[in-house]
C-alpha cells in the first residue's frame, strides 16, 4: 500500500499570494474608509472612495504580484539554462558537484556517488535543479496564478468595508468599519496560520495589529487634513 502525504508547501504559491491580496484589501480599503470618514466627507463620497479602492488596489495588486513573480521565473529559467549548458558541455564536473552536495548531506562517498549516477542517468538537469539550485515543481513561480489569486483576493478583502459602509449611517461608519475590519482581519490572520502550520492566535494577533495601526493612522490623517480643508 503507498502511503500518500499531504505537504503544506504544495499551497505555498496561492496562499502567500491569496494571504497577501485578502489583508491587503481589506487593510488598504478600510483605512481609506476611515480616514476619507474622518475628513468629515458625505457618505457617497465615502463609497465612491472605497469602490475606487477596490478597484485600483485589485488591478495594482494583480500587476506587481505578475511583475515580481515573473522576475522570478526569469531568474529559474536563467539558471536552468546554465545548468543544461554546463551539463553538456562539463558533465564530469557536474557529476562531482552533485556527489559533493551528498557528501555534505552526510552520506559516504560511495553511496553519494551511487546516488549521483543514477539520479544524472534518470534526469540529470533535474537532479540539479532540484538538489543544486533548490527548485521544484512544488515551488516554481507561476506568474498568472498569483496575479489571479491576488488580485481576486484584494477584491474579496476589499468588498467587505466596502458593503459594511454602504448601509452603514456616516455618524457611526468609522467605529463600524474599523471594528470589523479588525475582527476580519483576525479570522483572517488565523485561517492563514492554520493552513500554514503556525499559531492561529498568534497569526490573528499580528494581521489585526497591523490593520489597527493602519486605519489609526489614517483617520488622524483623514481628520487633519479635513480639518484643514475646512
Amino acid at each position: 500500500m503507498r502511503h500518500h502525504e499531504r505537504h503544506r508547501t504544495a499551497h505555498i504559491g496561492w496562499l502567500r499570494a491569496s494571504v497577501l491580496g485578502a489583508n491587503d484589501g481589506l487593510i488598504s480599503t478600510a483605512s481609506l474608509i476611515v480616514g476619507v470618514a474622518a475628513s468629515g466627507a458625505g457618505h457617497s463620497a465615502i463609497l465612491v472612495a472605497g469602490v475606487a479602492g477596490l478597484v485600483a488596489g485589485s488591478m495594482s495588486m494583480a500587476a506587481g504580484e505578475y511583475v515580481s513573480v515573473s522576475s522570478q521565473a526569469d531568474t529559474e529559467r536563467a539558471d536552468l539554462a546554465r545548468e543544461r549548458h554546463e551539463l553538456a558541455t562539463t558533465p564530469d564536473a557536474e557529476k562531482v558537484e552533485l556527489i559533493g552536495i551528498y557528501e555534505a548531506r552526510g552520506l559516504s562517498p560511495e553511496l553519494a556517488r551511487q546516488v549521483a549516477d543514477q539520479l544524472m542517468d534518470r534526469d540529470a538537469l533535474a537532479a540539479h535543479a532540484r538538489d543544486e539550485l533548490g527548485l521544484s515543481e512544488t515551488t516554481a513561480a507561476r506568474p498568472i496564478q498569483a496575479a489571479l489569486a491576488s488580485a481576486l483576493a484584494f477584491a474579496v478583502g476589499a468588498a467587505l468595508p466596502v458593503v459594511v459602509a454602504a448601509f452603514v449611517p456616516a455618524a457611526s461608519l468609522s467605529r463600524v468599519v474599523t471594528a470589523t475590519a479588525l475582527v476580519l482581519l483576525a479570522v483572517l490572520g488565523a485561517v492563514a496560520a492554520r493552513v500554514g502550520g503556525a499559531s492561529m492566535n498568534r497569526g490573528a494577533f499580528r494581521v489585526a495589529f497591523w490593520g489597527a495601526l493602519a486605519m489609526a493612522v489614517s483617520a488622524l490623517v483623514g481628520r487633519f487634513f479635513g480639518a484643514q480643508v475646512q
